[in-house]
C-alpha cells in the first residue's frame, strides 16, 4: 500500500520524530477537546451561563500567538528539539490547573496560559519534522502530523463516553496532565532538526522580516489560516452540544459519534495529505473544501443517530482532510529564516481572529430561534467559500528545499 511504502521510506531517527510531533499534537488536542464535552458542567458549577464559558476556549485560541511567537522565535535560536520538550511540559500543567480552579476567573485565566503553551507547540513540532524527513514523504507526514489533531478529539471523546460518568468534569480534565510524560521520550530518542543551524537571527530582527520584507506572504497566510480555523473550530467546538442539546443524545451517545467522526478525520487528513503529494498542495485543499461544502446540509440538517453519525464523519474527513496538507504548505512556504516561528504564528493569528467561533455561533443560534444547527451551517459554509476561494490564489512550493537559511 501506498502509506505503508511512505513510512518504509522513513528511517530509524526520522519515525521517532514524526512519532513525537504526531504524540504532541495528538495530547495538546486531547487536553483542549476536554473542555469541549463539559461546557455545560463547567457552567452549572460556576453558575454562570454557557456562553460565559465558552470564553475559556475563545481565551485558549485568543493565546496561542502569542505563545507561537514566542516559543516559534526560541525554536529559530536554540533548536526545535528543547523548545518542543518545554511546551510539553507546561501545556498538561496548565490544563490539570484548570481542573481545580476554584473560580471561573480563575479558571479563564488558566486556559489562557494553556493556551499560550499549546501555540508554541505546532510550531515546533511541524518544523522539527518536515525539516527531518525525505521530500518525497512530506504529504504523508503531513497528514500524519495533523491527524494528531481528530486522534486526540478522538481520546477526548472515549474519555467522555467512559471516564466522565465515574469522575465528573473535574477528574475528566485533570487527565490534561498525561501529556507531560512524552518529555521523556522526546529527550531520550528525538534529534534535533538536521537543518538547523545554531546561528539564528535575534528575536526582533525575525519579527521585522516576518512583518517587513514578507508582509504580503504572512498576510495571506493569515487569512487563509482564519478561514481553516473557522472551518475547523465552527464544526467541532460546538457539535457535542448541538448533539446533546439539539437532539437530546446521552453523553455516551455523544461520545459514540465523536469517535466515529474523529476516525474519518483521521482518514481525511491522511488521504488528502498523501495526495497533495501527487496532485499538489492547493487542488488537494480545493477538493476538500468543495466536499465539506457538497455534505454540508446532511451535516447540518441530518435526524436520527445514524444520518448524524454519516454526515458527522463525511464532514471531518473533508474538514481535516483540508487541514491534512497544512503543515507540510506553510512549512514550504515558509522563508528559511524564520521557518520556527512563521508557520506557528500565521497558524495561531488565524486561531485568534477565529477565536470567538464557538461564542458566536451561540449568539448566532439565539438570534435565529435557538436553532444550532442552521448557526454551525452559515459558519462552516462561508468558510469553506473562502479557503476555496483564496486557496487558488496562494503559492504553491512543492518539493521545496527546506534549509534555516
Amino acid at each position: 500500500m501506498i502509506f505503508i511504502d511512505d513510512w518504509k521510506a522513513l528511517g530509524e531517527a526520522e519515525r521517532r520524530v514524526v512519532v513525537a510531533a504526531f504524540l504532541g499534537w495528538t495530547l495538546d488536542a486531547f487536553d483542549f477537546f476536554l473542555l469541549v464535552f463539559v461546557l455545560k458542567d463547567v457552567s452549572r458549577a460556576f453558575s454562570v451561563s454557557l456562553t460565559t464559558v465558552t470564553e475559556a476556549i475563545f481565551l485558549t485560541l485568543a493565546t496561542r500567538p502569542l505563545g507561537a511567537l514566542f516559543f516559534g522565535s526560541l525554536a529559530d535560536r536554540y533548536g526545535r528539539r528543547p523548545v518542543l520538550m518545554a511546551v510539553v511540559l507546561l501545556y498538561p500543567f496548565f490544563g490539570f490547573l484548570s481542573a481545580i480552579a476554584p473560580t471561573i476567573g480563575a479558571f479563564l485565566i488558566l486556559r489562557g496560559l494553556f493556551g499560550v503553551a499549546m501555540g508554541g507547540e505546532w510550531g515546533a513540532g511541524s518544523s522539527l519534522v518536515m525539516e527531518s524527513i525525505p521530500v518525497s514523504c512530506r504529504g504523508f507526514v503531513s497528514g500524519i502530523l495533523q491527524a494528531g489533531y481528530p486522534a486526540g478529539y478522538l481520546l477526548a471523546s472515549l474519555a467522555y463516553a467512559f471516564i466522565y460518568p465515574v469522575t465528573g468534569w473535574r477528574g475528566l480534565l485533570m487527565l490534561g496532565i498525561l501529556p507531560a510524560f512524552l518529555v521523556f521520550f522526546i529527550r531520550r530518542s528525538v534529534p534535533e532538526s538536521p537543518s538547523f543551524s545554531e546561528k539564528r537571527p535575534h528575536f526582533s530582527r525575525n519579527w521585522r522580516a516576518m512583518v517587513g520584507h514578507h508582509w504580503k506572504l504572512a498576510l495571506f497566510a493569515v487569512v487563509l489560516m482564519t478561514a481553516f480555523n473557522f472551518l475547523g473550530h465552527g464544526t467541532q467546538d460546538l457539535y457535542p452540544t448541538f448533539l446533546e442539546s439539539v437532539h437530546h443524545l446521552s453523553p455516551g451517545t455523544v461520545g459514540g459519534i465523536a469517535v466515529f467522526y474523529n476516525f474519518g478525520a483521521i482518514l481525511g487528513g491522511i488521504i488528502l495529505g498523501t495526495l497533495s503529494e501527487r496532485v499538489g498542495r492547493r487542488r488537494a485543499i480545493l477538493w476538500a473544501a468543495l466536499l465539506a461544502l457538497a455534505v454540508l446540509p446532511f451535516w447540518a440538517g441530518a435526524d436520527g443517530i445514524v444520518a448524524l453519525a454519516g454526515g458527522a464523519f463525511l464532514m471531518q474527513f473533508a474538514v481535516q482532510g483540508a487541514w491534512g496538507v497544512i503543515p507540510v504548505y506553510l512549512n514550504e512556504i515558509s522563508p528559511p529564516e524564520i521557518r520556527g516561528a512563521f508557520p506557528g504564528v500565521v497558524y495561531q493569528t488565524g486561531n485568534l481572529l477565529a477565536s470567538a467561533n464557538a461564542t458566536l455561533q451561540a449568539l448566532l443560534a439565539h438570534h435565529l430561534g435557538g436553532r444550532l444547527g442552521l448557526s454551525l451551517g452559515v459558519v462552516a459554509a462561508l468558510a469553506a467559500v473562502t479557503i476555496a476561494a483564496l486557496i487558488g490564489r496562494g503559492p504553491e512550493r512543492r518539493g521545496e528545499r527546506l534549509h534555516c537559511g
